[in-house]
């Protein structure tokens, strides 16, 4: 799946870094607010598709959570299917690996060497 990263510098600034280093920004953004956080981990605690859940268990407006939910799926990290007029959410387990996949490579590159640089 394409991704674009205009949002983050700019149209003509994300052609100065790799797709990857774009693609990890793009994913940190999803983290960046905590809402949705918060709605990563509820389905990532629930296991299952939600719906409505998420405006009880959150406690924010219907309006607000549908804003971050479109962003997540954005990203690609949820995935939501309609049934009827309901919408059903839920991890996208093969983007959620990837976005994995970029930060661990990203945190394993620091080499614990009691280096004392600063």
């Amino acid at each position: 799946m394409q991704y674009h990263y205009d949002f983050l510098m700019g149209v003509t600034k994300t052609d100065l870094f790799t797709n990857k280093e774009n693609d990890l920004a793009f994913a940190a953004k999803a983290f960046a607010h905590p809402a949705r956080v918060a709605i990563l981990n509820y389905l990532l605690k629930s296991n299952t598709c939600i719906n409505g859940d998420l405006v009880q268990e959150l406690g924010l407006a219907q309006a607000t959570i549908s804003q971050h939910l479109r962003e997540l799926k954005e990203i690609g990290l949820i995935l939501g299917t309609i049934e009827g007029s309901r919408v059903n959410y839920c991890i996208n387990l093969k983007r959620w690996q990837e976005v994995q996949s970029l930060f661990n490579k990203m945190f394993d590159q620091y080499a614990d060497t009691k280096l004392d640089c600063c």
